[in-house]
């Protein structure tokens, strides 16, 4: 059974740090981009960062640019978000998402994480 598992999230106050997890199983999916997204309470789902395959290339969403790092280690499956300096805004349910492009279009992630609450008090 494929799976992403993602782990880290909590409640924070604002200016405080975090470190996201996602580790895959049932298949490896170092050939693939990896991605996170958040929804907001009473929002779309929003793109934050992506990460291609090699680990060379990353793009983020503006409003977490300078803020927040996505990584990735292959030989344990995993990738990470690193966020910093977080605000109230950054509240969310955070998904990582596999593609088999380098895209930050939610459509083109066939495989999604059941995601893992952040929130961050003023």
């Amino acid at each position: 059974q494929v799976q992403l598992v993602e782990s880290g999230g909590g409640l924070v106050q604002a200016g405080d740090s975090l470190r996201l997890s996602c580790e895959a199983s049932g298949r490896t999916f170092s050939s693939y981009t990896r991605g996170w997204f958040r929804r907001a309470p009473g929002k779309e789902r929003e793109f934050v960062a992506a990460i291609s395959s090699s680990g060379g290339h990353t793009i983020y969403a503006d409003s977490v640019t300078r803020r927040f790092t996505i990584s990735r280690d292959n030989a344990k499956n995993t990738v990470y978000l690193q966020m910093n300096s977080l605000k109230p805004e950054d509240t969310a349910v955070y998904f990582c998402a596999a593609a088999s492009l380098y895209s930050t279009d939610y459509r083109d992630y066939s495989t999604w994480g059941q995601g893992t609450q952040v929130t961050v008090s003023s």
